[in-house]
């Protein structure tokens, strides 16, 4: 036995495995399938859980019965990371964005295996992509996750490749770790990222990342559209004003060296 684990709460470090397993399963797991994949006492799994949901931070669907974390948990992320701070800073420029772009700015950020939508300011078109806040995303399909995840420390990306598993969501889903680490050397050059109907082939995305005061990248930023509107022809250039937008937010966090937002559209 290590010395510390003399320290651990048992009820404590259940709890947490179980916070842990239903972040890997954003569609949600029954009480029996949390019983199974833990190896606890059912009795134990159920107090847990309905401890998690009488505080907030999980919910229960009474129809499929399954339980799954809750918005709570994400806004006590926020407080923890510092990420408050960053949609407030982020939000006139989210507006910039859209108002230039006529589509859907987006702002997200990494949260484990996947990414999580933190914020948006929605297309004033009729037809448009619209998703909610704490909404998460494939890290293999979506344009923000690329954004991010090729300006990582190489033993961090590596381990996030090794973790992947490359579904096939349409006939652009890139499926191998080989096709997905030369996409992420693209997005070095370019500086933005790409989802060309690799999640759905109803919309497209563009995104860049945002850097802390260290160069770090912490979150990304995107627009999505649909894909008659953001087409192959169109991406690149509204690539450019996603680029500028997002250096813009990270000189608002203190990254030096990052370039003004470019004003205008011409669509």
């Amino acid at each position: 036995m290590a010395a510390d684990d003399r320290y651990r709460v048992p009820i404590l470090d259940r709890a947490l495995e179980l916070l842990e397993l239903l972040a890997q399963h954003p569609e949600g797991l029954t009480l029996t399938a949390m019983t199974e994949r833990l190896g606890m006492p059912k009795n134990s799994v159920f107090r847990i859980a309905t401890t998690l949901t009488l505080r907030g931070y999980a919910e229960r669907d009474e129809g499929s019965k399954a339980y799954r974390l809750s918005p709570k948990l994400l806004s006590l992320a926020h407080q923890a990371s510092g990420a408050e701070r960053i949609t407030s800073l982020a939000a006139p420029i989210l507006t910039s964005l859209r108002d230039i772009t006529g589509e859907t700015a987006l702002l997200g950020t990494l949260s484990g295996q996947q990414g999580v939508v933190l914020d948006q300011v929605p297309s004033s078109h009729p037809v448009k992509v619209v998703v909610e806040i704490g909404h998460s995303f494939p890290l293999h399909t979506a344009a923000p996750a690329k954004a991010i995840i090729a300006y990582l420390p190489v033993d961090r990306q590596d381990a996030l490749i090794a973790s992947t598993t490359f579904t096939r969501k349409t006939r652009h889903t890139l499926t191998s770790a080989q096709s997905y680490r030369r996409e992420l050397e693209q997005v070095r050059e370019l500086g933005f990222a790409f989802d060309r109907g690799e999640e759905s082939e109803t919309f497209a995305c563009a995104a860049a990342p945002i850097f802390d005061r260290h160069h770090h990248p912490i979150a990304a930023l995107w627009i999505s559209g649909p894909s008659d509107r953001v087409t192959e022809a169109n991406l690149p250039t509204i690539a450019q004003f996603v680029k500028a937008h997002a250096a813009d937010l990270s000189t608002k966090l203190g990254c030096p060296g990052q370039q003004e937002p470019t004003k205008s559209l011409e669509r």
